[in-house]
């Protein structure tokens, strides 16, 4: 066998292998744990308000932008700490190219401000 083959095999035999641990340890849970359904216990539950009404509600969009723009520019984070952790070696080609990463993101930024799309409603 192959050096490479027996690479890949490895890397199998550890999957295969995690696998079955999780599904072990899963199987274990669900034999020792105590299992006493009640009608209260089978009840929805959100935020320590008691259900009331109808499931099914329909949310306002903006909300969901609001959380899309805000992961956006919170990945704006991820890209700019190792630049700014290396500053020194990119240097004035560095400094420019963030310049203009950060300018797009700055135009995406005003775009959904003058959309309204920062108006929490």
């Amino acid at each position: 066998m192959s050096e490479f083959l027996r690479t890949y095999l490895t890397v199998g035999i550890f999957g295969i292998l995690g696998f079955a641990l999780v599904g072990a340890f899963l199987g274990l849970g669900r034999i020792l744990r105590p299992s006493r359904p009640t009608a209260q216990k089978m009840l929805n539950y959100e935020s320590g308000v008691d259900p009331v009404g109808d499931m099914w509600s329909q949310a306002n969009i903006r909300y969901y932008v609001f959380a899309l723009l805000f992961v956006l520019f919170d990945v704006e984070a991820v890209f700019i700490f190792p630049w700014a952790a290396r500053l020194e070696i990119y240097g004035v080609f560095g400094l420019i190219e963030m310049s203009i990463f950060i300018f797009i993101l700055l135009l995406g930024l005003f775009y959904a401000w003058r959309k309204g799309m920062l108006k929490w409603v």
